[in-house]
C-alpha cells in the first residue's frame, strides 16, 4: 500500500478494539481460543450450528475477523497499522485451518477467503519487518554511534 497511515485509519483501528472488548464477543473470542477444537467441518455443523451459545459464538468471531480481514484488504484500514497492533488474526486463522477446506465445500469456495489473505499478508509482513528488525540489533543508527563517540567515558576522570 503507497498511502501512510493517518488519523482515519487509527480511529478506524481504535473502534475495532473497542468491538473486540465488548463483552460477548470477547467470550466468544476466548471460547475460539481455548475450547472450540473440532476435527473437521462436519463436526462443526452437527455440534455448533444449533443456535447454542457456541453457535453464535463461532459465528461472532468468524464473522469479526471476516470483517475485519474485508477493510483490511480493502485499504480501508492501512495493513501496516493493523499488523504492527496484533497477532491474534495469525492464531484464530491456524484454528480455522483444519476444517476450512469442507466447510468452503459445503458453503462456497471464497468463505473466509478474506481473512485467509489477510493473515497471509500478515505473515509476509511479520517476515520483513522482523528481518528489518534482526538487521539492526546491535547496531547503532549513525547519530547514535555519533553521540556515544562524543560521550565522555564513565568511570574515568572528570
Amino acid at each position: 500500500m503507497a498511502r501512510k497511515p493517518n488519523q482515519e485509519d487509527a480511529q478506524l483501528l481504535l473502534h475495532l478494539y473497542e468491538m473486540r472488548r465488548e463483552s460477548e464477543l470477547r467470550r466468544a473470542r476466548q471460547w475460539f481460543l481455548s475450547t472450540f477444537q473440532p476435527t473437521g467441518w462436519d463436526e462443526i455443523q452437527q455440534r455448533y450450528l444449533s443456535f447454542v451459545d457456541e453457535d453464535r459464538w463461532f459465528r461472532m468471531t468468524i464473522s469479526y475477523w471476516e470483517m475485519v480481514a474485508t477493510l483490511v484488504n480493502r485499504g480501508v484500514l492501512h495493513p501496516d497499522l493493523f499488523f504492527d497492533h496484533t497477532g491474534e488474526d495469525v492464531v484464530t486463522w491456524n484454528r480455522c485451518k483444519p476444517w476450512i477446506e469442507g466447510a468452503r465445500a459445503s458453503i462456497r469456495p471464497s468463505y473466509l477467503h478474506q481473512f485467509e489473505r489477510m493473515v497471509s499478508d500478515h505473515l509476509k509482513y511479520r517476515d520483513k519487518v522482523n528481518a528489518a528488525v534482526s538487521k539492526r540489533v546491535g547496531k547503532p543508527s549513525k547519530k547514535g554511534a555519533a553521540k556515544a563517540a562524543k560521550a565522555p567515558k564513565r568511570g574515568g576522570k572528570r
